[in-house]
C-alpha cells in the first residue's frame, strides 16, 4: 500500500506541474488531433440525467455522518429518471463505459501521468462528440465512485459489503474520516463543477440551428472553447478518480499531507473559472437566439397584417403571444379565464398603455364601454394591451398591474408576460406607441382601421364606431367650432342655455383675484344690458389640486358655474385629443378654423393668466387676462356697438382694435403619439411660433 500512496503523490505532483501549464496552442493541437467524430448522434441527455441523479446523491454523503455509517440521501434515491430509453442507450454503450472505467482505473492505480491518461481517454472517444466524450467519460467515473462509497455505506449493516470494504482496506477510511475531511470537500467542489461544466457543453449542443451558426460569433467562439473545456473536464475526472483509488488503503503518512487536496482544489478553481466563461457565451448565444426569434416574430407579425384573413383569431393569437392549443391567457370582464374565440369576427379596439395609465382615461373608458356602448347598440370588445419592461419587474409593479386589472370592466391579459417583445416593438415602431395610451382597432377580419382610436373616443365617444380613419375624417367635416363641440356633455345645462339664446363664457385660469374681478364685471355688463349671460370655470390642466382650491372658492362665492375634477381633466383631454386628431389628418393651421382655436385655448392654458372665450350662437369671441378684464371694464367704449349688433360681435370689434405691445404665448403639448405640427402659429399675432422641448415630472 506504501508503494500505491507515493504513486499517488506522484501523480499529485505530476498534476501539479501540468495543471501550471497555460492551455497552449501546441497542448490545443494535441488535444484537436485526436478529434475526428464520424458523424454519429448521441442523444447524452438521458445519461447525463442517470449521472446527475448518482452524483446529487453520493457528494453530500461525503462527509464524517456518512462515512460512520449514516446513510445520508442514498436511500432517497429517485430512479425515475432511469427511462426505457436511457436503459437501452446505456445498454448500447456499456462495453464503451467499462473499457472507459478499467483504463481510468489502471491508469490511476499506476500513477499514470495525468495529462497522459487524458489523452488516451480522447483517443478512445475519438469517434464521438465533445459532449458524448465528456458524458461517456463521466459516466464510467459514476460507476467507480458508486460502487466505492456504496460499499462504504453498506459496510456497517451488510456482511457482504463489510467483507468488499475489509479486502479493499476501505475500513482506514473510517479511522481516519475526520483527518480526510478536507480532501472529501474537495473532491466534492470538483465533482459539482466538473457536472456544470458537462452541463453547459450538453446546452451548447441543444441551441436551435436555425437561429444561430456555428461558423458565426457568439457560437463560434463556444465551438473553440468547448475541446479545452473538455479536456479540462476529463482531466478532473482522472484526477478525482485518482485522489478516491489513492484513499483505497489509506495510511496515516499520506493523510497528513494537505496537497492532495489543494490540488484538487485548484483543479475546481480552474473548471469553475471555465464554467463561468463558458456561461457568459451560452448568454450570448441565448440572447443572439432570441433576438433572431424576435425578428422572426415581428417579420411575422407584419406580414399576418398586411395578409387578407379569413377572421381576427390568427392576428390576435400572435398579439398575445397565444398558441392554438392553449388560447386561454386572456381574462374577461368577470375575471374568469376565456377562449381568444369569444372575440372572434368581433371589432376589437387593443387599448395600449403602461403603467400609469390614469384612473381618469379607465372611468371615462368604462362609461363608454358598459353604458353607452349598450345604450347606441354598437358592438365592440376593447382588451388591454400593458406594455412594461420585463427586466424591471417587481412586485411593486405587480400589484399596480393587479389593481389596474381588476379596475377595468372589459378584457385583459392575464399577466404582462405573455405579451412578447416582438409585439412591443410592433406597437412603438408600427403603431408609434411612447407614453400615453393608444387604442388600436381592428376589424372583425383582423385588419387594422385605424392607429389611435383614442382621439375618437374622447371627442365624439361611441358616435365615432367602428372607430376607422375613414370615420374620423368624415366626422370632423361635419364639425364647427360651437359650443356644443367645445363642451360636449360637460355641461348637462348647455342644450337649454343654447335654445335660450344666452351668452355663454367658459374661462380658466389660476389668479382668484383675477377670477373675482373678471366673473362680477362681465356680470355687471350683463345686467345692464338685459341679456342671459352663464359662466362656467373650466379650471387649468394638469393642476388638479390649486384648480380643487379655485373652484371651491367659486362655488362659496357665488361667482359662476364650477365643473369638478373629472370634466375639468376631461375638458383638456378634449382639446389635446382634437389637436392630435387633427394633426394626424393632416390639416394647416391657416385653413382649418376649429384646429387653430384649439390651439390658441391650449395655449391661453400654458399662460399664467386667465382666459375666457364667449359664445353667442354661432358668434365667439376670446382673449386673454388683462386683455379681457379690460374690455370688459372699458364697457362704455362699446356699448353702443353692442346694443347694435350683441355682446360678442362689439367686444370683438372693441379688441381688435387693441394692439399689443408685447405678449408672450406658450403651447404646452403632453409627448403622445400621432405626430406633432412642426410649425405653430401664434394665435395673438399670427407669427410661426418657435419650437422647443418641455420635460415634466410633476402634474400639480
Amino acid at each position: 500500500m506504501a508503494t500505491q500512496s507515493s504513486h499517488s503523490q506522484q501523480l499529485m505532483r505530476s498534476e501539479r506541474r501540468m495543471f501550471s501549464a497555460s492551455d497552449d496552442s501546441a497542448m490545443m493541437k494535441q488535444i484537436q488531433s485526436t478529434h475526428s467524430p464520424d458523424g454519429r448522434f448521441l442523444d447524452v441527455k438521458p445519461i447525463l440525467q442517470v449521472i446527475d441523479n448518482v452524483l446529487r446523491h453520493l457528494t453530500p454523503t461525503i462527509d464524517h455522518h456518512a462515512l460512520n455509517g449514516g446513510q445520508g440521501h442514498m436511500d432517497a434515491i429517485d430512479d425515475s429518471s432511469a427511462t426505457m430509453d436511457s436503459n437501452g442507450m446505456l445498454e448500447a454503450l456499456a462495453f464503451l463505459v467499462h473499457k472507459i472505467s478499467c483504463e481510468i482505473s489502471c491508469k490511476c492505480s499506476g500513477g499514470g501521468d495525468a495529462h497522459a491518461t487524458t489523452m488516451v481517454l480522447l483517443n478512445t472517444l475519438s469517434s464521438y462528440s465533445w459532449d458524448a466524450k465528456v458524458v461517456l467519460t463521466l459516466a464510467a467515473f459514476t460507476v467507480n465512485f458508486g460502487e466505492c462509497w456504496l460499499v462504504l455505506q453498506l459496510c456497517t449493516t451488510n456482511s457482504l459489503a463489510k467483507s468488499v470494504a475489509l479486502l479493499k482496506q476501505l475500513p482506514d477510511i473510517l479511522e481516519y474520516s475526520h483527518t480526510l475531511k478536507p480532501h472529501f470537500d474537495a473532491l466534492h467542489k470538483l465533482i459539482k463543477a466538473m457536472m456544470e461544466v458537462t452541463k453547459c457543453i450538453v446546452e451548447f449542443t441543444e441551441l436551435p440551428s436555425q437561429y444561430i451558426s456555428s461558423d458565426l460569433p457568439p457560437m463560434s467562439i463556444a465551438v473553440a472553447h468547448i475541446p479545452t473545456a473538455a479536456y479540462w473536464t476529463i482531466r478532473s475526472v482522472v484526477a478525482c478518480a485518482a485522489q478516491i483509488t489513492s484513499l483505497v488503503g489509506t495510511r496515516y503518512e499520506f493523510v497528513t499531507s494537505t496537497s492532495e487536496a489543494w490540488e484538487l482544489s485548484s483543479l475546481a478553481h480552474k473548471v469553475c473559472s471555465i464554467h463561468e466563461h463558458l456561461q457568459k457565451i451560452l448568454q450570448h448565444c441565448h440572447q443572439h437566439i432570441d433576438e433572431k426569434k424576435q425578428t422572426e416574430a415581428y417579420e411575422g407579425l407584419k406580414h399576418s397584417f398586411g395578409t387578407p384573413q379569413l377572421d381576427n383569431s390568427k392576428i390576435l393569437l400572435k398579439i398575445f403571444s397565444l398558441s392554438k392549443e392553449d388560447p386561454h391567457s386572456l381574462l374577461g370582464p368577470d375575471k374568469a379565464k376565456v377562449h381568444i374565440e369569444v372575440l372572434r369576427r368581433k371589432h376589437v379596439l387593443l387599448l395600449i398603455s403602461d403603467l400609469d395609465i390614469t384612473h381618469e382615461e379607465i372611468q371615462v373608458l368604462e362609461s363608454l364601454y358598459k353604458y353607452d356602448r349598450v345604450t347606441s347598440e354598437v358592438n365592440y370588445e376593447i382588451v388591454w394591451l400593458p406594455i412594461v419592461d420585463r427586466s424591471a419587474w417587481n412586485d411593486s409593479y405587480q400589484q399596480k398591474f393587479l389593481s389596474l386589472q381588476s379596475m377595468m370592466p372589459w378584457y385583459t391579459v392575464n399577466h404582462p408576460s405573455i405579451i412578447e417583445p416582438a409585439v412591443v416593438k410592433y406597437t412603438r415602431e408600427v403603431w408609434n406607441f411612447v407614453k400615453k395610451p393608444i387604442v388600436v382597432t381592428l376589424d372583425p377580419l383582423g385588419k387594422m382601421t385605424c392607429p389611435n382610436a383614442l382621439n375618437m373616443l374622447w371627442i365624439w365617444g361611441n358616435t365615432a364606431f367602428p372607430f376607422t380613419t375613414d370615420r374620423e375624417a368624415s366626422l370632423w367635416k361635419a364639425e364647427a367650432w360651437t359650443v356644443e363641440l367645445l363642451v360636449d356633455g360637460l355641461e348637462p345645462n348647455l342644450s337649454n342655455w343654447v335654445r335660450q339664446e344666452k351668452v355663454i363664457c367658459l374661462y380658466g385660469g389660476e389668479e382668484m383675484e383675477w377670477i373675482e374681478s373678471f366673473t362680477s364685471a362681465t356680470k355687471n355688463v350683463a345686467q345692464f344690458l338685459g341679456i342671459g349671460l352663464e359662466m362656467v370655470y373650466v379650471g387649468k390642466n394638469n393642476a388638479k389640486e390649486r384648480v380643487k382650491k379655485i373652484t371651491g372658492l367659486i362655488n362659496e362665492r357665488q361667482l359662476s358655474h364650477a365643473w369638478q375634477d373629472a370634466n375639468v381633466w376631461f375638458f383638456w383631454k378634449r382639446l389635446e385629443s382634437m389637436l392630435f386628431s387633427k394633426t394626424q389628418h393632416g390639416k394647416t393651421n391657416e385653413i382649418d378654423v376649429i384646429k387653430q382655436e384649439v390651439m390658441t385655448l391650449l395655449g391661453y392654458d400654458g399662460s399664467e393668466q386667465g382666459w375666457a372665450v364667449f359664445f353667442s350662437g354661432t358668434d365667439m369671441v376670446r382673449a386673454k387676462g388683462d386683455k379681457v378684464l379690460n374690455a370688459i371694464q372699458s364697457f362704455e367704449q362699446w356699448e353702443d356697438m353692442a346694443r347694435v349688433s350683441g355682446f360678442v360681435s362689439a367686444i370683438r370689434g372693441h379688441l381688435e382694435g387693441i394692439a399689443d405691445e408685447h405678449h408672450c404665448t406658450r403651447l404646452i403639448l403632453p409627448g403622445i403619439s400621432g405626430g406633432i405640427a412642426e410649425t405653430v402659429v401664434c394665435a395673438e399675432c399670427g407669427r410661426t411660433m418657435e419650437m422647443y422641448f418641455m420635460y415634466r415630472c410633476c402634474v400639480e
